[in-house]
């Protein structure tokens, strides 16, 4: 009996102990940990600071509004930092136990370059752009939140740069890939015709007159002028596939054969749509954009590669629960039910436990 009481009591000491662990521990990735407190002050710090809240918002794609208390963030928020925090340490680990990767002192000047390039252009491309500057944003940060996301930034350009799937962004190697995609980049030209205008426009075309001299004589539109020319589209281009889908049964450099009726200026009026060959130069942007695209999948991927086969994490649950979402392995802030539903089933147990003790 008393062996039995004393395991209980060894038991019982070691839960106890296991709990403060976890809960100190706050983050563990692979043996690397960053305390509970750690996290909370790093909360506490985007909280105060406008600037690099915002920042951390676009990183994260979580509002990082207040909370319930001072220097407080959501729950929600809280797990989207503790996310940024497992994914660094991870990528981390793994660029140094796998990839031998030791970044230098230019390396890490050169990912701090990048992070605060990576930070300035999706504050631009955001509806809400943040007020300050990335680097502003960095420098509110506490040294060793700044140091780990330099560090995590140069680990993850040596992974990407190591990667199969990852193509240069040089101009030699969109040249490369523009010369074996061309078809995917496409420019429309339009022409505008008054139907009393469309059997000469037939014919002009079946006599060999180029699209750019057909929407020139016979458009009504402004673009015909320059030859009907409407804009060029890349894959990423939300406007590509409806473009594509347009002109997809015509050969290049022809237009429709069979226009679209549509009212212009108050009149009926003839559509044709053409398919025209793409210069480089005016695909630049477009190949940019979607090799940026690519990168960032083969990226994602090797990444969810890593949290999944590569890591062993824990999480304290006041941050969030580790698992996997419609996007892969992160931490995430459980689902509430609503306090009404708490609340009747709250009062429905209490009920059934005052029966039974009557």
């Amino acid at each position: 009996m008393r062996r039995l009481v004393a395991l209980l009591v060894i038991a019982l000491i070691g839960a106890t102990l296991f709990g403060l662990s976890i809960n100190s521990s706050g983050i563990s990735v692979n043996g690397s940990t960053v305390s509970g407190s750690t996290v909370r002050n790093e909360l506490a710090v985007i909280d105060t600071h406008p600037t690099l809240a915002c920042y951390v918002a676009l990183l994260s794609t979580t509002s990082f509004a207040p909370g319930a208390g001072g220097s407080s963030v959501t729950a929600a928020a809280a797990a989207a930092w503790a996310n940024l925090r497992v994914e660094g340490l991870a990528i981390d680990d793994y660029a140094t136990t796998t990839l031998k990767y030791h970044p230098d002192a230019a390396e890490l000047a050169n990912a701090k370059t990048s992070l605060e390039g990576e930070l300035s252009s999706a504050s631009q491309e955001s509806s809400t752009p943040c007020k300050g500057t990335s680097a502003q944003a960095l420098a509110e940060m506490s040294t060793e939140m700044r140091n780990f996301e330099v560090a995590s930034q140069a680990a993850s350009l040596d992974l990407v740069a190591r990667l199969n799937t990852t193509i240069p962004l040089t101009v030699a190697s969109m040249k490369k890939y523009y010369a074996t995609h061309t078809s995917d980049y496409i420019c429309a030209s339009v022409a505008v015709v008054d139907p009393a205008q469309v059997a000469a426009f037939d014919a002009s075309e079946k006599a060999g007159m180029s699209v750019a001299a057909l929407a020139e004589k016979f458009s009504a539109d402004p673009t015909g002028q320059k030859g009907g020319a409407y804009g060029c589209f890349g894959p990423s281009s939300s406007s590509y596939s409806g473009v594509r889908t347009a002109t997809i049964s015509n050969p290049l450099n022809t237009f429709s054969t069979t226009p679209e009726q549509i009212t212009y200026d108050g009149q009926t009026a003839a559509l044709f749509v053409a398919r025209t060959t793409t210069t480089f130069a005016k695909a630049e942007d477009a190949i940019l954009s979607d090799l940026e695209n690519a990168n960032a999948t083969g990226a994602n991927t090797e990444k969810e590669s890593i949290l999944y086969y590569h890591s062993a994490i824990a999480i304290d649950p006041s941050f969030g629960r580790w698992g996997l979402n419609t996007t892969g392995p992160a931490v995430f802030a459980p689902a509430l039910p609503s306090s009404g539903a708490v609340g009747a089933e709250t009062i429905a147990a209490l009920a059934v436990g005052a029966a039974r003790y009557k």
